[in-house]
């Protein structure tokens, strides 16, 4: 803690990404202060007598889209999906992974031998083929909500990355003395894993966990401005960069706005990212300055 609180960057981050999980709470409020509901359409106001979307202004404070509706307040929503979903997708493919990680490096043999490989083929596949299929399946098939699906599909493929460097870290830590000592004593496996093995394992998690977020954040933003990730009207800004993509050369703001979001999401979660493992490496003896 010492060493994270007085990196500048550390620090610059946090404001960063604590000012766009305000602007993400906030949502509603942006909503009811400029009575622009993020599905409500504004022809009448929100385009030009050509059909063009109007820029940012008193009406619409950071423009409208193709449609006239509100890209302020479908920024704030999209930002509720974006966060949700990589945080989720992170702590659910950082549980998983330390899961298979730990029983793959612990009990060895076999059930080593068929873990790594699963992890292996996971790997190996053209993830964002197999991510948008799957994601495409699931929203024609369930009826549940697909920023679940989404979350669903972004973890299955960090599971693999997760277990594997867990499962390193087990082989080495189940060499050490204080795991021997306590096999010597009468210690269950399960009892070495709870007490030693894990706890040993939360720095090096936390950080990997930190690092996995911004990647699932961009994961889903790919997914959406391809159309397979949440389901419209729901916004994303991964949705919202596709259909500003379309009209760039005369309704910039459309693809800006989501952008300059999402660089800085990712851009802070990973240099906060860093600052976390740097701080909890043992062998560091002076924190970052920035």
């Amino acid at each position: 803690w010492a060493r994270l609180r007085r990196d500048r960057t550390a620090a610059a981050s946090l404001a960063v990404l604590a000012a766009v999980a305000l602007f993400a709470v906030l949502a509603p409020l942006w909503a009811r202060l400029t009575g622009h509901p993020y599905a409500a359409t504004f022809p009448g106001t929100g385009l030009d007598a050509y059909g063009r979307p109007r820029g940012p202004g008193r009406e619409f404070w950071l423009g409208a889209d193709q449609l006239g509706r509100d890209v302020l307040v479908r920024a704030a929503y999209g930002a509720r999906v974006s966060l949700a979903v990589g945080i989720l997708a992170a702590l659910l493919a950082a549980a998983a992974g330390t899961a298979a990680g730990t029983l793959a490096g612990f009990a060895g043999g076999a059930v080593d031998a068929v873990l790594s490989r699963l992890m292996d083929l996971t790997l190996a596949l053209p993830y964002l083929l197999v991510a948008i299929t799957l994601a495409t399946t699931f929203r024609i098939t369930s009826a549940g909500p697909s920023v679940v699906m989404t979350v669903l599909v972004i973890a299955f493929f960090s599971i693999a990355a997760c277990g594997r460097v867990v499962r390193g870290q087990v082989l080495s830590l189940k060499r050490r003395e204080f795991v021997e000592a306590s096999r010597a004593l009468g210690a269950s496996n399960a009892r070495i894993i709870v007490e030693d093995v894990l706890p040993n394992l939360a720095a090096q998690v936390t950080a990997l966990t930190s690092l996995m977020v911004p990647a699932s954040i961009a994961f889903e933003a790919t997914l959406s401005f391809l159309g397979a990730g949440v389901r419209p009207p729901v916004p994303s800004w991964g949705s919202m960069l596709g259909e500003g993509g379309e009209v760039l050369r005369t309704a910039w703001w459309l693809a800006a706005v989501p952008g300059a979001l999402l660089l800085l999401t990712t851009l802070s979660f990973n240099l906060l990212g860093d600052a976390v493992r740097d701080a909890l490496d043992p062998r560091g003896d002076r924190p970052r300055r920035g």
